[in-house]
């Protein structure tokens, strides 16, 4: 499983891949993807992943999302 955080739908942030390999007992995997950008009004910030051997899914119910302003 491999995930990214896209800006504006378009844009990677730079730093936000992160990829799991491995067995998952759980049926649960927790992808943590952590990087910096500068946002302005009316920026948007999606996750965009996929599976490489089984299916799966990302489920938006429960994804978050945390954010600071600085300065």
């Amino acid at each position: 499983m491999s995930g990214r955080l896209v800006l504006n739908g378009t844009t990677e942030i730079r730093g936000s891949f992160g990829e799991i390999s491995g067995a998952h007992v759980s049926e649960a995997t927790a992808l943590w993807l952590q990087t910096m950008v500068a946002l302005t009004a009316g920026d948007t910030v999606e996750l965009q992943g996929n599976f490489r051997a089984a299916d799966g899914y990302f489920a938006a119910d429960q994804t978050s999302f945390w954010g600071a302003k600085i300065g």
